[in-house]
């Protein structure tokens, strides 16, 4: 049993990693209130599928131009105050979905408006804090790290659409929005406890060269190509949490929604808690495989059962083997990626791992539309198995990975062999 509970080696050795996962859980907790609200608000304006499916289409150009400005950025300046900046627009784009919401009639496209921000200011966001745990942790706890920050944000996601579905009920939207506004203080005052994580000495200013130079490397990486291709992929034909609200009707189920929501995490929340053993596997591209194949199994169940107990054990089922992929995923990133081009490739990650949900609420919302709502869920799981499939067999370098002889790794962990016990010091 031992060897299943989570390493807590990143927990106990860096200060500045406690920190962060603090700060990251209080305002994980606001952003899923929001998750649940704004859709939720959406379709009460509207009453369509399809024009809650539309917050993926109005997030995805932001997140792709400000996801790679924002890695960029993180390579360039100080990731800290990058942090800090970012959270408190966070904050004031959340202000103004409370204004909004305690209007006697509340307007439709402020939330479009604001979905659009958020959807920039993450994407500036993400590629700092990314880059900045992979230099606060030692190169072997890395997967620790990753395992660690999962149950940071699975409980966050439990806990947050749980009580959203309630709050919103019982208290209302503007009661959700103003919860979240609160966490923005009180990760904004944890983070402002960070050490000062400035650029190296010979660090290039943000630029299109730069981000191409970081784009290059990736495609010359094809295990680290793979990684994108895969949950790209995944997440574009089996994400349809946007028309959760409409399945919960079609399941008669509509005190069910908050579940809903929660229900993948819970899985994630269950792999993340026994994960002492994914610090003992070494290849990590088969298991990014696994992971996304089993996670279009479940999404396709969970389309084509109708109960609603049953639906909810599926997607229990797919955020398990969501977590298991992103694990695997976030280890083979961070063990492989120079420090020099961390905050670049993180910024091409948040666009592998965010675009997709992205495009995977417009597609299930037309589908939705086109077809219905079960069916939009079932065949994108389908779809899903399929195109991992095919990922697989034509990317045989991610098939291939093994952390213990990829030359990547092994030059990073002599790197960090090198120049980790002075880091471990100023961390601790």
């Amino acid at each position: 049993m031992r060897r299943l509970l989570p390493d807590l080696s990143p927990w106990r050795s860096s200060r500045d990693f406690r920190l962060l996962w603090m700060s990251g859980a209080v305002t994980a907790f606001g952003s899923f209130l929001t998750m649940v609200a704004l859709p939720l608000q959406i379709k009460e304006l509207t009453g369509s599928a399809f024009a809650v499916g539309a917050i993926g289409a109005v997030q995805l150009v932001p997140l792709i131009v400000f996801g790679l400005y924002g890695g960029a950025l993180a390579d360039a300046m100080d990731r800290r105050k990058l942090i800090l900046l970012t959270e408190l627009g966070l904050a004031t784009l959340t202000a103004l979905l409370l204004v909004n919401s305690v209007l006697p009639d509340p307007m439709l496209w402020p939330l479009y408006v604001v979905a659009g921000l958020t959807s920039a200011l993450a994407g500036l966001q993400q590629p700092a804090i990314d880059a900045l745990t992979a230099r606060i942790v030692p190169h072997d706890q890395l997967t620790a790290a990753a395992a660690l920050n999962s149950i940071r944000w699975q409980l966050s996601a439990i806990v947050g659409p749980s009580l959203a579905g309630l709050i919103v009920a019982f208290a209302g939207l503007p009661v959700a929005y103003g919860l979240d506004l609160l966490t923005f203080a009180v990760s904004a005052s944890l983070a402002l406890r960070l050490a000062s994580a400035p650029p190296a000495h010979d660090a290039e200013r943000p630029s299109l060269a730069g981000i191409v130079a970081g784009a290059r490397y990736a495609w010359r990486r094809k295990e680290l190509l793979g990684t994108y291709a895969v949950d790209m992929v995944a997440m574009f034909f089996a994400f349809p949490n946007a028309i959760f609200p409409f399945l919960a009707d079609d399941l008669d189920a509509p005190w069910a929604l908050g579940l809903m929501y929660a229900a993948g995490s819970v899985g994630s929340v269950l792999v993340s808690l026994t994960s002492g053993w994914t610090s003992r596997v070494h290849r990590h591209g088969r298991m990014v495989v696994f992971g996304a194949a089993l996670w279009g199994l479940a999404m396709a169940a969970a389309g084509a059962l109708p109960n609603i107990w049953l639906v909810l054990l599926c997607l229990a089922v797919a955020g398990a083997a969501d977590m298991i992929s992103g694990l695997f995923r976030s280890t083979l990133w961070n063990q492989t990626i120079p420090d020099g081009l961390r905050g670049r490739l993180a910024g091409i990650e948040l666009l592998s791992y965010m675009t997709g949900p992205q495009l995977g609420q417009v597609r299930a919302g037309t589908m939705a539309a086109m077809t219905s709502v079960r069916a939009s869920v079932w065949s994108g799981g389908v779809a899903c198995v399929v195109g991992v499939g095919l990922l697989a067999a034509t990317l045989p370098k991610l098939m291939a990975y093994d952390a213990r002889t990829n030359p990547h790794a092994l030059k990073m962990r002599a790197e960090r062999a090198a120049r980790e016990p002075g880091a471990e010091a100023v961390a601790s």
